[in-house]
């Protein structure tokens, strides 16, 4: 099965609450393998664009103003349809909804402070990386475990 890409953020609150390696943990745990990563402050020009699909929406200002109230951790990880795996990981966006042993099921309380962010579709991850990530930041690696989590 050939590999996919997502981007994955940890947000200002999973930052701030210090579950940046659970969330990591946690994805690397489904087979996930990370591709790239980094912390830093996102800038209202990136976040603008990050959210460029809710500009005009009465919620965009806030997105905008709460992605970029801290500093988040980027990745790109990869894997066998890691988007679909990213979004079942992350558990549904309104954490009262999300099940137990999601992230956000695990973690979250309120839908505006959901944690994570997952690309949601193919088109959106590569769009999203190129965003976030220069080409050079993102490393092909073979990891010797992967025999043991994918089949070929």
């Amino acid at each position: 099965m050939s590999s996919e890409r997502s981007l994955v953020l940890v947000k200002p609150d999973g930052v701030q609450r210090g579950i940046s390696g659970a969330v990591i943990s946690k994805l690397e745990s489904r087979g996930l393998k990370i591709a790239g990563m980094k912390l830093f402050q996102i800038s209202r020009d990136l976040a603008t664009r990050h959210y460029g699909a809710h500009e005009g929406k009465p919620f965009f200002e806030g997105l905008v103003n709460f992605i970029t109230s801290g500093p988040v951790v980027a990745m790109v990880v990869e894997g066998p349809r890691a988007v679909e795996i990213v979004r079942s990981t992350m558990g549904a966006t309104d954490p009262l909804n999300a099940q137990p042993g999601t992230i956000r099921g695990d973690f979250g309380i309120e839908i505006g402070r959901n944690l994570v962010h997952g690309s949601d579709s193919l088109e959106s991850a590569k769009h999203e990386i190129n965003l976030f990530f220069s080409a050079g930041e993102i490393i092909d690696y073979d990891r010797d475990i992967d025999t043991w989590i994918i089949e070929s």
